[in-house]
């Protein structure tokens, strides 16, 4: 068994219900041994969209990398999820933030993800759940951090 911390966002549709949706559906892939609470969040890269609604889940699973990455891609499909563009709006977010202490650097998967040390959106979820996360999430920018509000 393996530990993945997964960040589940959404913008689209009904966005708490799309993340509690995912939550559930997370479980089909291992087990959720903890998660955090929902977090209204600003948009990041592309900011000219709806707010989020962020959380991050404890999955432990038997699931390899890729494996994971296949399952999280199937249930994005199932809840509706279309491409749009770079850091556009989306109906369901699903990603891997790290697996255990794995370190994958692929064209289609890199772990932990490539920009978790930058976003508070992730961090602040994350170090809800897992207080080792806390170092970075108070290395962040004041403005970053006041971007994620508790729902």
């Amino acid at each position: 068994m393996r530990l993945a911390y997964i960040g589940i966002g959404s913008n689209q549709g009904n966005p708490p219900a799309n993340v509690e949706t995912a939550i559930v559906r997370l479980d089909a892939l291992g087990s959720i041994v903890k998660r955090s609470l929902l977090y209204r969040t600003k948009p990041w890269g592309e900011t000219e969209q709806a707010d989020f609604i962020n959380a991050v889940a404890a999955l432990e699973t038997v699931l390899d990398p890729r494996a994971l990455l296949r399952g999280l891609k199937e249930i994005e499909r199932e809840l509706g999820r279309t491409t749009t563009y770079r850091w556009g709006p989306r109906t369901i977010d699903l990603d891997i933030l790290t697996y255990g202490d794995e370190r994958i650097n692929e064209p289609d998967l890199v772990v932990p993800h490539p920009h978790l040390a930058e976003r508070a959106f992730v961090l602040v979820p994350l170090a809800e759940i897992d207080p080792a996360y806390a170092p970075l999430r108070d290395a962040l920018a004041a403005d970053e951090l006041r971007s994620v509000e508790p729902q």
